[in-house]
């Protein structure tokens, strides 16, 4: 199995992106410290992987609190002995975010997005990176999307939250690779089973007249493959990235498009 014997945290745990990675992560043989805010859907994640024969524990962690992040991932030291995967897949509603014009925008429903994942995404691997410099290895991940290299309408500060997030990902490794430890992230785009595609066709369904299927059909058309990817195939991405088989990547963000952005 891709990740035998390793130690892994999730943040975000309890999403639809983070389940799936985390469903991944256990059926490559991970063991599996899951987190969230909310304890409820974190349990529902933990308790399927270990109904299946994985291992998972859960805990509520607010990713946007250094101290909370610190002393969980102690507790995972004391228990594990190590942590040898960090994934950032913390996010934040997209209703007040997405479908108001950018001239339109106030300073604080602009600021919420970047402020949000930008600072996550640090708080989480800089705890991490502290750890795995002992160790001399480690891998820490996150997850951005198309809005980090193309310009898209009505999506506020969401797409310079990904690009910051995927420039931060570049600055991490630059320096961490040189302490044995990887910097990658994941960009994929549209996936149906997630809210994140819902919010964004439900501001523009009134104006654009289109249906949900219809909507989904539009997106599908931009990328190669002419369908949108699943949240099993981004979750098997991630479960390769984080495994030593990989281990000649760092510093990037891998392209998950399906051919929408061309790279």
């Amino acid at each position: 199995m891709l990740l035998e014997d390793k130690v892994a945290v999730i943040y975000g745990a309890g999403g639809a992106i983070g389940g799936a990675v985390a469903r991944a992560f256990a059926r490559e043989g991970a063991r599996l410290f899951l987190t969230g805010r909310f304890q409820a859907p974190v349990d529902a994640v933990a308790q399927d992987i270990v109904a299946t024969g994985g291992s998972a524990e859960a805990a509520v962690v607010d990713a946007l609190d250094e101290r909370a992040i610190d002393e969980h991932l102690q507790t995972v030291i004391e228990t594990a002995g190590r942590v040898d995967i960090s994934f950032n897949a913390v996010g934040i509603p997209d209703a007040e975010i997405l479908g108001v014009p950018l001239v339109d925008l106030d300073l604080e429903q602009f600021s919420l997005p970047i402020s949000t994942y930008a600072t996550s995404y640090f708080l989480t691997a800089r705890r991490a990176a502290r750890r795995m410099v002992l160790h001399k290895s480690g891998v820490i991940m996150t997850v951005t999307a198309l809005h980090s290299r193309t310009g898209i309408p009505l999506v506020g500060g969401y797409g310079p939250a990904m690009a910051a997030k995927e420039a931060l990902t570049r600055g991490l490794s630059a320096e961490l690779a040189p302490h044995g430890i990887r910097v990658v992230g994941l960009r994929p785009q549209a996936m149906p089973e997630t809210d994140t595609i819902r919010e964004a066709f439900e501001p523009r369904a009134a104006a654009s007249g289109m249906t949900w299927e219809q909507w989904q059909e539009a997106l599908a058309n931009r990328n190669h493959a002419r369908r949108l990817m699943t949240l099993e195939e981004m979750a098997n991405v991630a479960a390769f990235m984080a495994s030593d088989r990989a281990s000649g990547m760092t510093g990037t963000t891998v392209n998950l498009t399906m051919g929408s952005l061309d790279d």
